[in-house]
């Protein structure tokens, strides 16, 4: 029985989304020779200096962190030479690898990839999974070259996405996914049975970097549409609409069966305990959730108790 190898690996990640392969490596019988993110920036209301995620989840588990502004840096190359990986993993870096970088590692760079290559190519596959209504997506485990998520694929698994998902409880169970995946993948490298295969030239779609702009909604567009931004929005950067110059966040929405009449698109139709029912261009959405700037996101009933919305109102 062949022995299996131990990789020295650095592993380079931002945010949520690769803390858990992070931790899975950690865990592994594997070396971490350094974990590389970006650096700490300012975030919130307060502006407070935030370290990344995954630099916290490294300084639990005692590890080295690189935070350089940029990887292309003739020093930071020199710093990641000088530890001789055996294998880059990535997982939502956030920046562009020069090939100067992967050509580091003796055997190869490998990326966790949100989707199910070659589709959603590129910064936010999960989120427009759910604008383009997939019903499934998945991870992809590649090896890295220089162009955008367009490497070989070394192992690959679909996940379903509910009706009503949203990216948050997605993004999650994609993490979670990719963890599992890249130990499986490891495994399969150590015994010789990972096997590359190029991505087929059928099928190419791109994921490019969700802007904020998006995230207003325009009641003008069919209510299945609303209902996926609203979702794939969900919980940032959060949808929202203009009511009485303010802007108001919209969560857990629901399709109707109520059609959308005369009325004009952003109408209130409709106001329940447990709802707000809005005319769309075409049928009408139910809202659910809703959170005012600053607040906290509210159950519907609880909202309307502080603010109430009447029907014939119209979202701007």
């Amino acid at each position: 029985m062949t022995s299996q190898k131990n990789y020295r690996i650095v592993f380079m990640g931002t945010p949520e989304f690769a803390v858990p392969a992070l931790n899975a490596l950690a865990d592994s019988r594997h070396e971490i020779c350094a974990v590389v993110s970006q650096p700490d920036r300012r975030k919130g209301r307060g502006r407070k200096v935030t370290p990344t995620p995954v630099k916290t989840a490294a300084q639990e588990a005692g590890l080295k962190v690189l935070q350089p502004e940029k990887v292309r840096e003739p020093e930071f190359l020199h710093t990641i030479r000088e530890m001789a990986p055996d294998l880059l993993v990535v997982a939502a870096f956030g920046q562009i690898l020069p090939q100067s970088l992967l050509d580091i590692p003796s055997i190869m760079p490998i990326n966790i990839h949100g989707s199910l290559l070659p589709a959603l190519r590129g910064a936010a596959p999960i989120q427009w999974a759910i604008i383009n209504g997939l019903s499934r997506t998945g991870i992809t485990i590649m090896k890295m070259d220089a162009g955008m998520d367009t490497g070989p694929m070394l192992l690959q698994e679909a996940i379903d996405i509910g009706p009503d998902e949203t990216f948050g409880n997605l993004y999650r169970r994609m993490a979670d996914l990719g963890a599992k995946m890249i130990i499986q993948a490891l495994d399969l490298l150590s015994e010789g049975k990972l096997e590359a295969i190029s991505q087929p030239e059928e099928g190419v779609t791109m994921a490019p970097p969700i802007k904020k702009e998006m995230a207003r909604v325009d009641w003008k567009m069919p209510a299945q549409q609303i209902h996926r931004i609203v979702r794939a929005m969900d919980p940032t950067p959060g949808a929202y609409t203009m009511w009485k110059g303010q802007r108001l966040r919209l969560y857990s929405p629901a399709m109707t069966d109520i059609p959308a009449g005369n009325a004009q698109p952003g109408t209130i139709c409709k106001v329940e305990k447990d709802r707000i029912v809005v005319t769309t261009g075409e049928q009408c959405l139910a809202l659910k959730e809703l959170q005012w700037p600053g607040k906290k996101r509210l159950a519907c009933a609880e909202f309307l108790r502080g603010r109430p919305i009447k029907v014939g109102e119209r979202f701007e």
